[in-house]
This record gives C-alpha cells, sequence and structure tokens, in this order.
C-alpha cells in the first residue's frame, strides 16, 4: 500500500520527474534541459510531418516514469529522473517504425513499462564493474517488439525514410556549408530518431543550460561522426540524415562530459571512443541490415562500455549512473 506521503510527495513532483526524465537521455539532470529537449521534439516532429513521434515520446516517458513511482524502483523517489529515459526513447521508436493502430500505443506503454523494470535489473547487473545500462533497455526492449512485428499484425511495420533522402538509397548530396550544418545538427537531433536540424538547436541549447562541457562534447560527437563517416565514404543519404551521428553524440557526452574526470588525457580518450561508436554503427548497420532491424542506441552502449571498463582505471571517474 501507498503511504498518503509518498502519494503526496509523488504528485508535486512528478513533472519535474517527468522532464528529468528527458534530459537524463543525454545525462543530465536538469528539468529545464528536459523542456527544451521536449518543445525540440514537439517542433521538430511537427516540422518533419511526424507529430506522433513527439506524442509517443510524451507518452512514453509518463508512462515508464510512473512505473517507476508504483514500483517504487531505485532512483531516491524520482528525483533524478532515471526512470524516464528510456520510456521517452520508446515513445519515439514506436510511431516511427509500426504503423499507426491501437495496438501499437498499447504495445507502446507496455514496452516503456518495461523498460523501467529492465533498467533496474540490468543496472544490477552492470553495478559489479561499476558501469550503467545506459539506453541498453530501451534498444533491448524495442527490439523484442520490432521483432514481435513480424507476426503480430497489430503491429505492421512501416517505411520510415526520409522522402528527401530515403533510407539506404545511393546518390549524390549537396555540400555546402549550411548543407553541412544541417547534417551536423541532424547528428543530434537523431538522438530522439527526429531529422530536424531546428530540433538539434534546441537540444544543445538544452544542454548548454544544464552543462556546457556536454553541449560542447554533444557537437563535437555530431562533427567527429560527420567527419569520419566522410571520410571512410559511408552512405551518404544516411549521413545527411544524421544517422552516424546520435550515437557518436551520446558517447562524446558520456565520454567527455559524464564519466571521465576532465584532462586532456580524457578528451583524447573521449575522441577515440567517439571515432570507434562510429564504426561500430557501421558495422551494427550492416549486420541488422539483412533483419530490417535498426541499430537504435545499441552503438552507442557498446562503444561507451568499451571505453568504461579501462577509464575507471585510468581516470577515475565520479560515481553517476
Amino acid at each position: 500500500m501507498f503511504d498518503k506521503v509518498y502519494i503526496s510527495s509523488s504528485i508535486k513532483e512528478f513533472p519535474r520527474t517527468v522532464a528529468r526524465g528527458i534530459g537524463q537521455v543525454m545525462f543530465q539532470d536538469n528539468m529545464w534541459t528536459g523542456i527544451l529537449f521536449l518543445i525540440g521534439i514537439f517542433w521538430g516532429a511537427y516540422m518533419e510531418g511526424s507529430p506522433l513521434v513527439a506524442w509517443g515520446a510524451l507518452v512514453g516517458v509518463l508512462v515508464s516514469t510512473l512505473a517507476g513511482y508504483i514500483l517504487r524502483l531505485p532512483d531516491q523517489n524520482g528525483a533524478q529522473g532515471l526512470w524516464g529515459f528510456n520510456g521517452v526513447l520508446v515513445g519515439c521508436a514506436f510511431p516511427t517504425f509500426l504503423g499507426n493502430t491501437l495496438w501499437m500505443w498499447i504495445g507502446l506503454v507496455i514496452c516503456s513499462a518495461l523498460t523501467t523494470v529492465a533498467r533496474s535489473g540490468m543496472d544490477n547487473f552492470f553495478s559489479r564493474w561499476k558501469l550503467s545500462s545506459f539506453t541498453f533497455p530501451f534498444v533491448f526492449c524495442t527490439w523484442i517488439f520490432l521483432l514481435s512485428a513480424r507476426l503480430f499484425n497489430g503491429f505492421p511495420p512501416v517505411f520510415m525514410g526520409s522522402p528527401e533522402f530515403p533510407h539506404g538509397a545511393e546518390g549524390v548530396i549537396p555540400m555546402g556549408f549550411g548543407d553541412l550544418v544541417v547534417y551536423w545538427l541532424r547528428g543530434l537531433s537523431q538522438v530522439f530518431l527526429i531529422k530536424s536540424w531546428v530540433c538539434g538547436i534546441f537540444f544543445l541549447a538544452g544542454l548548454a543550460v544544464s552543462s556546457w562541457r556536454a553541449a560542447l562534447w554533444a557537437a563535437i560527437g555530431s562533427a567527429v561522426s560527420l567527419l569520419i563517416a566522410f571520410v571512410w565514404d559511408g552512405p551518404a543519404v544516411d549521413i545527411a540524415n544524421g544517422l552516424y551521428g546520435f550515437s557518436a553524440v551520446l558517447t562524446a557526452i558520456a565520454l567527455g562530459a559524464t564519466f571521465c574526470n576532465f584532462s586532456w588525457r580524457s578528451a583524447i580518450w573521449a575522441i577515440l571512443g567517439t571515432i570507434v561508436t562510429v564504426f561500430i554503427q557501421a558495422a551494427m548497420n550492416a549486420f541488422f541490415a539483412p533483419m530490417g532491424l535498426p541499430t537504435l542506441t545499441g552503438p552507442f552502449c557498446i562503444g561507451t562500455w568499451l571505453f568504461l571498463l579501462p577509464a575507471y582505471k585510468f581516470f577515475q571517474p565520479d560515481e553517476k549512473n
């Protein structure tokens, strides 16, 4: 049974916890960051003609946060927003990859709540190495539902290539300075599965409100990913859509501004980790392509785990989730 004090404090803190949950996608325990992220999500989703992604994000973070309160899972009663960040990504993914049916929305609710439980269990597992599960609960749970769509007609998969740059298509993209800036900003916006340079600006602003280091490393992460993808001649349309940037952005923030102490050695480590994440992204894209399954933020999780295991010895980061 829930005591009256817990219910009263939960209701009072719920909006703040939800906003922080959105900000925690990029490791920011800041309500205003989450609000700016949400504004960016809605702006970008409506701008790109996919408003359901924005509403899915809102439903996902509400459900996953509510699940944390109901189950009383670890997070200092929701003070850090750690219940919500996987759920908001589920909310973005379902309308992106599945058709708009009643059963899709019910599945979104179930999957969002499941990520809260999965995160608690996965963090227990990773804690022995002083690691976090990051967004892998979102990745794992979403993969399950997307694969189930092969057999369940209530989850009709949809083709989500951009009309401007269809995913996987060959072609030449504009290469002016303004175009490169757009591709760079899209690398940021694709963290929430949105292809909008305006959305990327909102995300940078949200990060800057909380941490200038996080904003700087997000910018560096997207720029590095763009450079590597160009130098190694990656698929042009994927580069233009920012599809090599989002995992690199998260890795850069994690290694450069969150989990490692600030020094020139850790900066080199963060850049190296970001570069490797781009190659992991390409490898996972190739691996999952025959299955028609998106990598989501899997490359970020693998790349960051890979570089944090020795980083805890070399750089002695602060204990953070």
